[in-house]
């Protein structure tokens, strides 16, 4: 072996880093045990402790202290292995940056009919689209421009030829193209904005390793991943809040008391002419505005309230109303979505007379734990503009009131504050209210009794917690978002999900590696124990790559681990079998080592890069936990060849290097296994055929009749991990879910809820693939938590007495073990996303290596070959799942995790292909007095010993993550399960039969290719 010396150093150095990095995160844990073994002392000797509250403030006294060489704690957990969602617990979130808003204010609002056209236009195109918004409304404003007869332009001055684009070259000349441009960079500017001001408000959040990033280039999209965090609802109130603060005068209720009572009246009179269109009005029906306004103020409620459609929905009972100055009435939160409808009526606004023409209702902030909340009328005024924003605030920060109240305090720039003196002289003057209206909703109205305020200082009071104060502060602080965010995915994962996710990834991980270290040894000896220590030094470098990469170690990451583990004894089998063949024919040991090691090369590397292939496309439209399996498995595949190659090579060389040792490279069982082999495979690919043909047609059959079971990924909805603390009956479930929901056509939907897990662990999974409340939803209401109640109501018998709403929503398995463990939430515009991309991650993988073989082998035939069998590979695993979805005791869902393991079955398909057409292409090139069937024939028959080793140890290690790993993991076992044996079976008995049978034989120049397979059969 040249250069040992090379690469010695390079494993020495490499071993080291690997170490290195992998030392913080030991250190990191070593710290984190002591403070939990803190923290419980602390808990036992004063139980009103909060067990976490008490190590994470262990953890800041010592953050800075040195714990080892001068590394300290803080710095040990900056570079720690990250741990993923699905294994440390926490909430991820997917935004959609609304890049029709951002349209908007370059416009400046423009009310153009043929811009407000396309941006409508736009929206149905983004339906069925894959581009880009902005690609979508370039497109509908061209055709929009032309039905409408117009020659206007982007450019025109009521578009974007405004002041704000100006500075960047858009005038009225300018050509439909660079407005385009411009269009493009104004986005990436404000979707880079919102990272920006994002990061700052999570950071702020105090979540150790947060990511935040953009995915693609130009979808808008922003991915947040906070390992750790708990409160759902609070980080998708920080994440999504445009934080639009603003400073409106209101009116007061003696001011508008007269219009509720004339509306009231127009409704009641509208209602009654609606029921009875030919009687005359009810004497009741003439009531004077005065006797309303009086009504309205006095708190009585009219005894036949079905004549009063808007006071009916008013609230008088003093514990909830709180009427008077800036609020004009109190309404259940689950009717501001009707009473929105009452002022938006031709009715109301013809009621509006003069500068209150203007008036815009908002609603003030519900208070944590209430149902009710009150009306507030701003004076807006013409433009709709604010005279103080948030924009004029310099800092931010939480405190507490005169009354110990969490209060927010401000302080205002220059100009910001001679507008704020101004603002609260004319509050005081006209002795009304000041609202603090943040994106629409009023936190707080107080009155200026003191007179206007100068020095540009002030605060927000209200009904705060001290956490609502520091966010709101630390919003107003970071700025706010350029355009409106929406959630389009979110996942929350428990910590108690998590921490078992661990506990069975390890399990399957250690008893995976001790199987095939075993087997290695018990096939091959001496060389399998060599194979072993590379193995277990390619398994250090993988974690220490993981670990300076800072990439998240995740579920689907382990099992990449744990696959690459099975499939990584692939170049060591490769080898040692060439060195077995080499030594049966004569050569000494040290020649056949490096014969076997030169010979078995080229197939390593064709089978590594084909996998690697399709580990590259699962990366690039893979997101999340399937980037990390496609992350571990590519750092796999380097490393894997790295310590085959030269690691095991250069232990072989250190053991035999004194000229007294010997190696067999097998034991006394096993030596004479596999060994002279002459199968005629070819004689049975019709059978073969028949076989696949009969299980493609019965599994393609059921994909038209039976479908496929779709997950929420691919369909859009929420799912759910409960658990419960009764035993429960899968159909006693389903008859308390009847009738609970509908979809947008008013049809009922039945939620799909499957046991998993061991039936002792009263735990089940409920997907909802649509969801439409049949009651409306106020602005201020969150369809998901409406959910989330009804589904708490209907399993409220199995939970124990007395168990909250709060409890059942949260995910601690001291104070609140049953409940929602994990929730997973995806829009139906991302989920189409989705599916293109894993279509095109499919058909761009088989294009990829059809031309991959078609360079290395030269014959398309060989192209051919490969693709057929991964055709038929991917056809059956999908026949498979669509026949017995319904009955398989786990989840057998179409998702993102399940097109990773697609993608794996064509790469270990494509690996296994690729080694035997490898062995084909060296024996036509030796034996030129052989023909083609019997060079066929006898590659697939010297290769069979490294097909069923392989396929035996990757089984081994799949089968144990089936068996011990974690349920959410079961599916896509099962997939790669099946991928192994039927890639197995295509590689000997398709994609070499196919080759065969499309090779002609003028191409070949050799003849007589059936009678010599005939012969062949004879012998």
């Amino acid at each position: 072996m040249q250069n040992k010396g090379l690469v010695k150093l390079f494993a020495i150095l490499f071993g080291l880093v690997s170490i290195y990095q992998l030392s913080f995160t030991f250190l990191a844990n070593k710290v984190e045990k002591e403070a939990a073994a803190y923290a419980k002392n602390r808990v036992e000797l004063n139980d009103k402790l909060d067990q976490n509250e008490v190590a994470q403030f262990y953890l800041d006294s010592i953050g800075k202290n040195d714990i080892m060489m001068g590394i300290n704690y803080n710095e040990a957990r900056n570079n720690k292995l990250n741990l993923g969602l699905d294994l440390k617990g926490g909430v991820n979130v997917i935004l959609q940056i609304a890049v029709k808003d951002i349209l908007r204010g370059l416009t400046n609002n423009t009310e153009d009919v043929v811009f407000n056209k396309a941006l409508a236009e736009a929206d149905e195109l983004q339906k069925n689209a894959q581009e880009t918004y902005l690609e979508s409304f370039l497109q509908a404003f061209e055709k929009v421009n032309a039905e409408s007869g117009n020659s206007s332009s982007l450019s025109s001055p009521n578009v974007f030829a405004t002041r704000t684009l100006e500075a960047d070259g858009i005038t009225k000349d300018a050509s439909d193209a660079k407005v385009a441009a411009v269009l493009k960079d104004k986005i990436n500017e404000a979707v880079e904005s919102s990272i920006k001001v994002l990061t700052e408000r999570i950071d702020q959040f105090g979540v150790v390793q947060p990511n935040i990033t953009r995915l693609g280039k130009d979808s808008g999209r922003i991915l947040i991943e906070l390992p750790g965090a708990k409160d759902e609802e609070r980080i998708l109130k920080i994440t999504t809040q445009t934080a639009q603060l603003e400073f409106w005068e209101t009116y007061t209720l003696q001011e508008m008391a007269p219009f509720l009572a004339d509306l009231n009246s127009k409704l009641r009179e509208k209602l009654n002419v609606q029921n009875n269109p030919v009687e005359e009005k009810s004497a009741d029906s003439t009531a004077t505005n005065q006797d309303e306004a009086s009504e309205l103020l006095g708190g009585e409620k009219a005894q036949d309230s079905t004549s009063n459609p808007l006071q009916e929905l008013m609230v008088f009972d003093p514990k909830h109303a709180q009427v008077g100055g800036p609020n004009l009435a109190t309404f259940a939160v689950k009717d501001t979505a009707v009473v929105n409808s009452y002022l938006r009526t031709p009715e109301a606004r013809s009621l509006l007379t003069g500068e209150k023409r203007f008036t815009k209702f908002v609603w003030t902030k519900v208070p944590k734990d209430s149902l009710y909340t009150n009306l507030v009328a701003l004076k807006y005024n013409r433009t709709g503009e604010a005279m103080v924003t948030g924009d004029m605030i310099e800092r931010a920060s939480a405190d507490f009131g005169p009354t110990g109240k969490p209060v927010v305090t401000m302080q205002m720039n220059g100009i910001g504050s001679k507008l704020w003196e101004d603002f609260t002289e004319r509050v005081y003057q006209n002795k009304s209210y000041l609202a603090v209206v943040l994106d629409n909703t009023v936190y707080s109205a107080p009155s200026c009794s003191n007179g206007k305020i100068s020095g540009g200082s002030t605060e927000i009071s209200g009904n705060f917690t001290i956490a609502e104060t520091e966010d709101l502060a630390n919003i107003l602080q970071a700025g706010k978002l350029p355009a409106k965010a929406e959630v389009i995915q979110s996942e929350v994962v428990g910590p108690s999900l998590g921490k078992a996710a661990i506990d069975s990834g390890m399990k399957s991980f250690l008893i995976a590696l001790a199987l095939v270290l075993i087997w290695m040894v018990f096939y091959y000896g001496k060389a399998g124990l060599f194979a072993d220590i590379a193995l277990a030094f390619n398994i250090l470098l993988i974690f220490g790559v993981l670990a300076s990469l800072k990439a998240a170690l995740t579920l689907p990451g382990i099992a990449g681990i744990v696959l690459t583990i099975g499939m990584s004894v692939d170049a060591n089998v490769l080898i040692f079998e060439r060195i077995r063949e080499e030594l049966a024919l004569g050569k000494s040991q040290i020649e056949a080592i490096k014969d076997g090691f030169g010979n078995a090369l080229s197939s390593i590397l064709d089978a590594n890069i084909t996998t690697g292939l399709t580990g590259i496309i699962l990366f690039i439209f893979g997101t999340g936990p399937i980037k990390g399996f496609a992350t571990t498995l590519l750092i796999g595949i380097f490393t894997s060849l790295f310590t085959a190659i030269f690691i095991t090579r250069l232990l072989i060389h250190w053991y035999l290097g004194n000229g007294k040792n010997t190696l067999d490279f097998s034991t006394g069982m096993t030596k004479n296994w596999f060994r002279n082999m002459n199968v005629n495979f070819l004689k049975k690919r019709k059978i073969a055929y028949i076989i696949s043909g009969i299980l493609i047609i019965a599994g393609v059959g059921s994909l038209f009749t039976n479908k496929l079971n779709y997950g929420i990924e691919f369909q859009g909805g929420n799912s759910y991990v409960i658990k419960l603390e009764k035993a429960f009956n899968t159909e006693n479930l389903n008859d308390a879910f009847k009738g609970v929901f509908v979809d947008e056509k008013g049809l009922e939907i039945s939620p799909e809820i499957k046991t998993i897990g061991a039936d002792n662990e009263n735990k089940l999974k409920l997907d909802l693939k649509a969801f439409v409340p049949k009651e409306p939803i106020a602005e201020n209401q969150d369809a998901d938590k409406i959910q989330k109640r009804k589904i708490y109501d209907a399993l409220k018998e199995y939970l124990p007495a007395s168990y909250t709403l709060d409890q059942f929503m949260v995910d601690d398995e001291k104070t609140s073990p049953y409940g929602i463990a994990s929730s997973y939430k995806v829009v139906e515009s991302i989920s189409d996303d989705y599916k293109a991309n894993s279509l095109w991650a499919i058909l761009g993988s088989l294009l990829v290596v059809f031309f991959y073989i078609l360079f290395r082998f030269r014959w398309w035939q060989f192209s051919l070959g490969a693709v057929a069998a991964v055709f038929h590979d991917v056809l059956i695993v999908l026949g498979i799942f669509s026949l017995t979805y319904k009955f398989m005791p786990f989840s057998m869902e179409i998702n993102q995790a399940f097109i990773a393991a697609i993608l794996t079955v064509i790469g270990y398909s494509l690996n296994d292909t690729v080694v035997v057409f490898d062995r084909i292409r060296e024996f036509y090139n030796k034996n030129e007095d052989w023909s083609f069937g019997k060079t066929v024939n006898r590659a697939l028959s010297s290769t069979l010993s490294r097909t069923l080793n392989t396929s035996f140890t990757t089984l081994i290690v799949l089968l144990i993550i089936f068996f011990f790993g974690a349920d959410s993991l079961k599916g896509l076992i099962f997939a790669l399960i099946i991928g192994v044996l039927v890639g197995t079976y295509s590689s000997l008995f398709i994609a070499t039969p196919v080759m065969f049978d499309t090779v002609g034989k003028k191409e070949l120049q050799r003849d007589k290719i059936e009678e010599d397979e005939e012969e062949d059969t004879e012998e």
